[in-house]
């Protein structure tokens, strides 16, 4: 899908083209607008050839984020820029609050900008819906260091929602030791961790946009990139703390409840040791000898009650060492 965006007189936006894959009318001359903000959202091969040919980018630097495994960068050839940055995003249909990151293209050419991503996400829905404030197409710079300040600021949203998940499932931990709870906590772990590598992969891109001195000398410009650094150095700080706090509870549950298996071994074992008795007292007095009480009246009394006792000093003395 692509979508051509500009920002008219009034400094309103102006949606001067959106074409999806069933759209029949192909009008890609729209592409040579200057100072326009075109949006790739899964973009098709057809697609990627029309941007290749009317705006004269390599292929690779268009396809660059469509692949899951891209890393962070930052790339000049000639008079493009390109800057690849990784977007947290929520597992949609996941109910266990499972998170990943996947790239963010931008590609800032001296007429225009392009971002590309392989699916429709809320960082970009902003700025096409014109909820960011003093976003304007023609301010490609800065346009750009607000999609990095955006950006950060999810990781910090979202960093904040897997706090507030693991404080729930350990309060449900606390009450009912669970397989599913140790695994959710796996699950946010496995989180942190998809973020921290992201995060610092952003932070080089930062700190490489702050050495080339890409970013013009405008003081909110400079401002907003020292923001920027400033909570993505949070957001950092924030991930491996949750992660230390996060291992270390799982750990802690996990030995919690080893130990509770083990003490129910021990306990099965004990009632075990106990039941032996009589059964042992009860094979003796079955054989076909001459045993104690074999002719009295009351052996089958004297053998129930010996047995009863032999179970009673057994117990207490496996209880009094704790081992019941």
């Amino acid at each position: 899908m692509i979508q051509v965006i500009k920002t008219n007189e009034k400094n309103k936006l102006d949606y001067l083209y959106y074409k999806t894959d069933d759209d029949d009318i192909v009008n890609y001359e729209i592409l040579r607008e200057k100072n326009t903000w075109i949006n790739l959202t899964a973009p098709t091969d057809e697609e990627i050839e029309a941007l290749e040919v009317v705006l004269d980018i390599p292929q690779e630097h268009l396809r660059a984020a469509l692949d899951e495994e891209e890393k962070s960068r930052l790339e000049i050839d000639g008079d493009i820029i390109l800057v690849i940055i990784d977007i947290p995003i929520h597992n949609d249909g996941d109910d266990k609050c499972s998170f990943t990151t996947i790239p963010l293209g931008i590609i800032l050419l001296p007429d225009n900008i392009i971002t590309i991503t392989i699916d429709k996400f809320p960082l970009i829905d902003e700025f096409i819906k014109g909820k960011v404030k003093e976003f304007f197409t023609y301010k490609k710079t800065r346009f750009i260091l607000q999609l990095l300040f955006r950006n950060t600021s999810y990781y910090l949203y979202y960093l904040r929602q897997i706090g507030r998940v693991s404080d729930v499932v350990e309060s449900r931990l606390k009450k009912n030791l669970d397989n599913d709870e140790l695994m959710l906590l796996l699950e946010l772990e496995k989180s942190l961790v998809y973020f921290t590598t992201s995060l610092k992969s952003n932070e080089a891109v930062l700190d490489r946009i702050m050495r080339m001195q890409l970013v013009k000398k405008y003081p909110d410009d400079m401002e907003l990139l020292d923001d920027i650094i400033i909570d993505t150095k949070q957001a950092i700080e924030m991930a491996s703390i949750y992660t230390s706090v996060l291992s270390s509870t799982r750990d802690a549950f996990s030995t919690i409840m080893s130990n509770n298996l083990n003490n129910v071994m021990k306990r099965l074992t004990s009632i075990t040791v106990v039941l032996a008795v009589p059964t042992i007292i009860s094979g003796i007095w079955g054989m076909n000898v001459l045993v104690p009480f074999g002719e009295s009246n009351f052996g089958f009394l004297s053998v129930i009650v010996i047995s009863i006792v032999l179970s009673f000093l057994i117990a207490l003395w496996l209880s009094k060492n704790k081992m019941l």
